[in-house]
C-alpha cells in the first residue's frame, strides 16, 4: 500500500497543431472551408484538454506546432514541437517529460476519449506490471502511446522510423514495443476525426462536447451530413 500511494502522478502530453485555416483538418475541405476545419480542430483540441485536464496527472504538456489561444484552459504548460517528420516530433515530446513517473502522449484528433478510462488505467494501483500504454486507431494508426519509464532513448528507439499515416503505422509501433521487450496495456480504440464520416461518428460519440456543437453548426451551414454517406 505504501508504494502505491507513493506512486508518481503521470504526466500527460498532448502533441497537436494551432487551429490555423488552411493548417489543420484539410481533408476535411471540402465539404468543409478552411476556416469551418479549423474552427472544428479547435474544438477538437478544446475537448481534448478539458477531457485531460480532469485526469490526475503531476504535469500537463501541450506539444505546440503554432501559437496558442483563447483556447488554451488553465494548468497546461506549452512547448514548442521540433522541427522534423512526426516520428521525429513525437519522439522529442516524451523528451520534455520528467523522469521518474510514467507519460501519457495522446493527440488532437480524438475529442471522444474518455477521462475515466484514462484515470484508470492510469492509477498507481493499475499501472503495475505495465511498461507501455497503447491506444489504437480504426484506421490503423494510433492515438495514444504511453511509457512507464519514458526516457528520450527508448522513445527513439521505439518511433524513429515508424512510418506515419498508414494502416500499418500501428502495426509497425507494436512490433517496436515488444522487440524491446515491453509489458503493453491495450486503451480503446478510438476514431480519428480526418473526414467528414469521422466527424459524423464521433460527434455522435460524444454529443455534449464543444466538438459535436460546432459539427452540427458545420452541418447546418453546408449539408456536410449528406457528405459522409
Amino acid at each position: 500500500m505504501r508504494a502505491v500511494l507513493a506512486a508518481p502522478a503521470p504526466t500527460l502530453l498532448v502533441i497537436a497543431k494551432a487551429p490555423v485555416p488552411g493548417r489543420v483538418k484539410t481533408r476535411l475541405t471540402p465539404p468543409c472551408t478552411p476556416e469551418q476545419a479549423a474552427a472544428l480542430a479547435e474544438a477538437a483540441l478544446s475537448d481534448t484538454l478539458r477531457v485531460l485536464g480532469s485526469v490526475p496527472a503531476g504535469r500537463r504538456l501541450l506539444v505546440l506546432d503554432g501559437e496558442p489561444g483563447r483556447w488554451l484552459p488553465p494548468g497546461w504548460e506549452v512547448a514548442p514541437q521540433v522541427p522534423g517528420d512526426l516520428d521525429v516530433r513525437l519522439a522529442a515530446a516524451f523528451a520534455l517529460a520528467p523522469a521518474g513517473a510514467p507519460a501519457l502522449l495522446v493527440g488532437m484528433d480524438t475529442p471522444q476519449l474518455s477521462a475515466a478510462a484514462l484515470a484508470a488505467q492510469l492509477s498507481a494501483a493499475a499501472r503495475a506490471g505495465a511498461d507501455a500504454w497503447y491506444g489504437p486507431a480504426w484506421d490503423g494508426g494510433f492515438w495514444a502511446l504511453g511509457l512507464a519509464r519514458p526516457s528520450p532513448a527508448l522513445a527513439r528507439r521505439l518511433l524513429l522510423g515508424v512510418p506515419m499515416s498508414t494502416p500499418r503505422t500501428g502495426e509497425v509501433l507494436l512490433e517496436r514495443l515488444a522487440q524491446a521487450g515491453l509489458t503493453v496495456r491495450r486503451l480503446p480504440v478510438l476514431t480519428d476525426v480526418d473526414t467528414a464520416r469521422d466527424a459524423a461518428e464521433v460527434a455522435a460519440l460524444a454529443p455534449d462536447g464543444a466538438f459535436a456543437a460546432r459539427w452540427r453548426a458545420v452541418e447546418a451551414v453546408t449539408g456536410a451530413a449528406g457528405a459522409t454517406g
